[in-house]
C-alpha cells in the first residue's frame, strides 16, 4: 500500500476536518505533499483506548499489539515512527474505520484532534503502543514471553506512560527491567496506588510516577537507564520507599 503523506499545516484546520467528515480529503492536491511511505498490508486496530471498563481495555490492547507487531514493525522505523505517516493513514484511509468505531469524531472538531490526529507523543495511543510492541519484539523472541510483557505494560500504563514521556528513559532495556522489577515482586497494585497525605504533591500522584520522577530527578549522577536489572532493583526499592511503606511489601 501506498501512502501519500499529508501536509502537517492543515491537519489541525476546521476545513480539513470538514473534509474528513465528507469523505474529500483524497481529492485536495493541497493537503499533500510529495512524499509518500510504502506498507505491504495495514489492517486496522484499536487505535484510541480511553474508554470501556478495564477488561475491554485489555483485551482492545492485546489485540491492537498483536496486530502492530505482525504487520507494522516490518516497516523502517522512519516509518512507523513518523506522525504524518500515521496522520496520513488514518486520515486517507481509515477514514469508515475511524467514524464507524469511533462515532464521537463526528460530533466536534475537538474530538477530532483528540482522537485522530492527536500530537504523536507520550499520550498519543498509538505512540504507546508502537514504542511498546518495538521494545518488546526487539527483545523477546517467545510469543508468550511477549504476550507477559503486553500484560505487565497495560497494568502498569499509568507508570509506562511516565517512562516514555521522559526522552532518557525511552529505551528498551530501562523498561524492560523495571517491568520485570514489579513482575517480580507484584507490585503493580502499589505503582498504582494514590499517594495519601502528602499536600505537597499534586492531586492525583501515583506511587509509580513519583519512582520515575526520582530516577529522572537523580540522572545523570544515577545512570539508570543503562543499569543492569541487578543494579536497577535496590535503587528502585529506595524510590519506592519515598512514598510508600516497604514493611508492607517484605512482610
Amino acid at each position: 500500500m501506498e501512502v501519500r503523506l499529508l501536509k502537517k499545516s492543515y491537519i489541525n484546520k476546521e476545513e480539513f476536518y470538514n473534509d474528513f467528515l465528507n469523505d474529500n480529503i483524497k481529492n485536495k492536491e493541497e493537503y499533500f505533499t510529495e512524499n509518500t511511505a510504502f506498507i505491504k498490508e495495514a489492517p486496522s486496530f484499536p487505535m484510541y483506548i480511553a474508554k470501556g471498563n478495564e477488561d475491554t481495555k485489555n483485551k482492545l490492547f492485546h489485540e491492537a499489539f498483536e496486530i502492530i507487531s505482525k504487520y507494522y514493525l516490518d516497516t523502517d522505523r522512519d516509518v512507523h515512527f513518523d506522525e504524518m505517516f500515521w496522520y496520513s493513514l488514518l486520515c486517507v484511509h481509515k477514514r469508515d474505520y475511524l467514524l464507524e468505531t469511533y462515532p464521537e469524531i463526528a460530533e466536534s472538531h475537538s474530538n477530532f484532534k483528540n482522537i485522530v490526529v492527536k500530537k504523536f507523543d507520550w499520550e498519543n495511543y498509538i505512540y504507546k503502543l508502537i514504542i511498546g510492541a518495538q521494545y518488546i519484539n526487539d527483545n523477546v523472541e517467545d510469543e508468550d514471553e511477549r504476550k507477559r510483557y503486553y500484560q505487565l505494560i497495560i497494568d502498569n500504563l499509568d507508570l509506562y506512560n511516565y517512562i516514555i514521556k521522559y526522552e532518557i528513559f525511552r529505551n528498551d532495556k530501562f523498561l524492560l527491567n523495571i517491568l520485570d522489577i514489579i513482575d517480580d515482586h507484584d507490585l503493580c497494585k502499589i505503582m498504582k496506588a494514590k499517594l495519601k497525605n502528602r499536600p505537597d504533591l499534586g492531586k492525583d500522584e501515583r506511587v509509580g510516577r513519583r519512582v520515575i520522577f526520582e530516577f529522572n530527578k537523580s540522572y545523570p549522577v544515577i545512570m539508570s537507564p543503562m543499569l543492569e536489572k541487578s543494579e536497577l532493583e535496590p535503587i528502585f526499592f529506595e524510590y519506592v520507599s519515598y512514598y510508600y511503606d516497604l514493611r508492607l511489601v517484605m512482610a
